[in-house]
């Protein structure tokens, strides 16, 4: 079985959800404390063992592209300044893999985003991972739990899950197991896509932003015609290869924050301040301050 190197990470979409911030910044690029959202999910692949990493930008992240890259001119004011500490952090980022580009031309979907990654990935198996979930763990990554899980299952297409309150379920697509299966690594037949009446919802396990998949995704979103919103969705593609190809569901250990969610973004911010040790006095006595007032 082939060993999983390669992860794909779209980011080309607008992130409206957080005008007028990111009208010149590339939501990715907003900072968690001092570090940019798309740093921690580069930093969970490398992780995983993750060697080759390709960001699917648009034209308008360029900003990305920088923040991965070398800053000389940076780091020699940095070390002109004593600072050898910051400039070895500013160098270390650009050293955290082999990071490559390519532009998705067109906002058509997640689906359209990922088949940009067909001559990238080749013949191997691939890791996804999305850049609105913020996934923190103690010992494994997520997306390393998604591949130990592949190998496990020697080849299946593996979704990123966790369980989900029922009032919650119509944000997300929503796994069906497969004969009631239950658990942590469970197959799945089938996946209903943002169910709006909970009680029609076929488990409690939603489907949140990592994925482990096979090259034969490919060929079938070569083929799957544009869905909601018009465009070419990644769920219709894996409920196609369910057919051809098992799926399994793995309920990932780690916190999973939804950065693209305005209330995500702040409890993330919170949280990591405190535990930040500079920060985290300060926060709390904030915290307490605060909460005298309600």
């Amino acid at each position: 079985m082939k060993k999983i190197t390669k992860a794909v990470i779209p980011a080309a979409g607008l992130g409206t959800r957080f005008l007028p911030a990111t009208k010149a910044l590339p939501k990715e690029m907003l900072p968690i404390v001092d570090t940019p959202n798309i740093q921690y999910i580069v930093e969970e692949a490398v992780k995983a063992g993750i060697t080759d990493i390709l960001i699917i930008i648009s034209s308008s992240k360029e900003a990305i592209e920088n923040h991965f890259d070398v800053n000389a001119e940076l780091e020699a004011r940095l070390r002109a300044s004593h600072k050898d500490k910051e400039a070895d952090e500013i160098r270390a980022i650009a050293n955290l893999a082999h990071i490559y580009y390519v532009r998705q031309k067109e906002p058509k979907g997640l689906g359209n985003a990922v088949l940009y990654a067909k001559s990238f990935v080749g013949n191997d198996p691939f890791a996804v991972l999305l850049g609105d979930d913020l996934i923190t763990f103690d010992e494994k990554p997520a997306i390393g739990e998604l591949m130990d899980a592949y190998y496990k299952t020697n080849g299946g297409t593996i979704l990123g899950c966790k369980r989900v309150p029922k009032e919650l379920l119509k944000k997300y697509g929503v796994v069906k197991p497969k004969n009631g299966q239950n658990g942590t690594l469970f197959e799945v037949n089938d996946m209903v896509e943002k169910p709006q009446d909970p009680s029609l919802a076929p488990s409690d396990v939603a489907v949140l932003g990592r994925y482990v998949l096979p090259p034969e995704i490919f060929s079938i979103l070569e083929n799957t015609k544009p869905g909601a919103g018009g465009e070419i969705q990644l769920t219709d593609a894996i409920k196609t290869s369910v057919a051809i190809n098992p799926c399994y569901a793995c309920v990932f250990t780690g916190t999973r924050y939804d950065i693209g969610d305005k209330f995500g973004y702040v409890k993330a911010n919170i949280d990591f301040a405190l535990k930040n040790p500079e920060l985290e006095p300060k926060v709390k006595e904030y915290i307490k301050e605060l909460a005298k007032k309600f």
